[in-house]
Order: structure tokens, then sequence, then C-alpha cells
């Protein structure tokens, strides 16, 4: 089975701020822009409408409105958050984690204790949840984040690394963690975080 990551560099105050807004303009820019994909979400995943869950615009409009939710369908309501994370934000590059196998987020993260690393960690996208009051997704997408201070952290200890560490890591190691340090780098020049989505 693979897995997928995707990030985005986005200000994580404005993001959470989102959560629970009221915003109906926001709603409907986000239904605006997203028009096609949000309909090819509901496409691929209509089994859910079908058994009376939430489509995905509705799902939207609930987050954006702090509830009301159906629990069984916590993962609905995340992706919906995914939605808002992307109208706020911008896609990072995620080859090195698209696809991927089960234990690379762990392998990633080794290999960047290993060069000494320790501010920032892609494992943790694997394992955490959506904010509240937004239901738990039983299985995905899992979500966490990284701030702007570690992100800068993260590249200051990047900077104090030898290169005879990077060239001993295994080079699809190497290639991924330098992507980490891309998305950081990509925050720290915006002045924001990262957010990242693990399906």
């Amino acid at each position: 089975m693979s897995y997928s990551l995707t990030t985005y560099v986005v200000d994580l105050d404005v993001l959470h701020a989102s959560v629970g807004s009221k915003d109906d303009k926001l709603r409907r820019m986000i239904g605006g822009r997203f028009k096609q994909r949000l309909s090819g979400f509901d496409d691929h995943f209509s089994h859910v409408s079908e058994a009376g869950g939430p489509s995905i615009r509705d799902a939207i409009r609930a987050v954006i409105e702090g509830g009301p939710f159906d629990e069984q369908y916590g993962f609905v309501y995340g992706y919906a958050y995914q939605w808002i994370c992307e109208f706020h934000g911008r896609t990072l590059f995620n080859n090195d984690f698209s696809p991927m196998r089960s234990g690379w987020l762990e392998t990633v993260d080794k290999g960047l204790a290993e060069l000494g690393v320790t501010a920032v960690g892609v494992e943790e996208f694997g394992f955490g949840r959506v904010p509240s009051p937004l239901p738990d997704p039983e299985l995905e997408p899992c979500y966490g984040e990284w701030s702007l201070t570690e992100c800068r952290k993260a590249l200051e200890q990047w900077e104090a690394a030898t290169e005879e560490g990077k060239a001993a890591l295994d080079p699809a190691v190497l290639s991924a963690a330098e992507s980490c340090m891309d998305w950081c780098r990509t925050a720290v020049a915006a002045g924001r975080g990262v957010a990242g989505f693990f399906f």
C-alpha cells in the first residue's frame, strides 16, 4: 500500500482562525476557486452522500461555521480543512513523499536526526489530527504543522550539518531531507509555517 504527504506553506494563524469563523465569503470563494475539483471529490466519494453523509461543500460549510458535524464522517471534514488550507496557502513540492511506502516518514526523520536536524520532523504529519472542534477522522487524513520558529531552527541545524554527514545518507533520504529544508526556506521567506496532510 502506498501513502502520500501533501504540504503547504500557509499562515497558520489565518488557517486556524478559519475554523468556526462563520465567514460565508470565504466559503463562497473556496467553492468558486475549486469548483471542478470539489465536484470531482464528491464523485470519488459518492458513497458518502449516498449513505446520507455530507458533500465536501457541506463539510467546508460546517468547518467554517464550527459545526454541526456528523462524527461518523470525520474524514470528510478533514479533507474540508485541507481545502481551506489550500485556499490560504501554497502547495509545496512533494515528489519525495508521494507516493511513498510505509515507514518512509520515520526513515526520513532518522536521516534528519543523523544530521542534527531535530526542530522539525515529517513523522508528526502521519500521527497528528485536525484541530478541534472537527471530529477525528478514523484513519485519514492525518495532519501536522511546523511553526515559523521551528522552520528557522531547522534551517540553522541544517546549516551546521557537515557535507560528509549528508553524503553518508542514502541518496533518497538525502533528497527527501533536502525537500524538507526547501519547505522550511519557503516558509521562512514568507514568514509563515508549514501544514501537512498524510493519506
